[in-house]
């Protein structure tokens, strides 16, 4: 008989979830349009693993000046990524923030959220959308100095809020930080849309 899973906290990671954010819209018009220059940049240059190093905490002024030393071709389009990074904030997604404001005025549910980010930039997130502000707390990696998927900051996150890892449900865009997560225990919904967001809770028999 499968064990019954009570649901007390919830965990939200921000970017991909609650918050859209892609380099694409600072650097699609930079690259005139031309997406397979786009896309090799991303690919060789200021990849998505470079800046993974700064959501765990590396300087910005040092990550940005260490790929200028590798690719001094391309120093003016390496300092845009993080000198316009506000231009790669995206909206709120909408729906998602639904959900959110509807598990924070539930009393039976506790929610924080647990985002890869650069203590740097996340000031500008927390000043744009207010909704940063419900939560009971966040976990920011570049604070942490440490990152998903690595063990480390899921178990800080469980440890700064008291949580009891069989009742937590963390919600990611990146299948690989739900498996990052479940090695602790923690039951996962791999977010893809707000609609089948829904659809996932119900099936821990959270009805909104």
């Amino acid at each position: 008989m499968k064990e019954k899973i009570t649901i007390k906290t919830i965990i939200f990671d921000l970017g991909g979830v609650l918050i859209d954010w892609n380099p694409e819209y600072l650097y699609l018009d930079i690259f005139g349009g031309d997406r397979v220059k786009m896309n090799a940049f991303f690919e060789h240059v200021c990849t998505m693993d470079w800046n993974e190093n700064q959501d765990a905490g590396y300087p910005l002024a040092q990550a940005t000046e260490d790929r200028i030393a590798l690719f001094p071709e391309y120093e003016i389009l390496i300092k845009k990524y993080y000198g316009q990074w506000e231009e790669m904030l995206g909206e709120p997604i909408s729906g998602s923030v639904q959900v959110l404001k509807k598990l924070i005025e539930n009393p039976n549910f506790r929610v924080v959220a647990l985002t890869n980010w650069s203590a740097e930039t996340f000031p500008v997130a927390l000043k744009r959308f207010d909704f940063l502000h419900w939560f009971e707390g966040i976990v920011v990696s570049g604070t942490e100095k440490t990152r998903k998927p690595y063990s480390e900051i899921y178990q800080i996150t469980l440890d700064r809020f008291n949580i009891d890892p069989s009742e937590a449900l963390f919600i990611d865009d990146n299948l690989r930080n739900i498996k990052g997560s479940k090695t602790l225990g923690i039951n996962g919904i791999h977010f893809s849309t707000p609609e089948e967001l829904i659809k996932d809770l119900n099936n821990f028999k959270i009805k909104l």
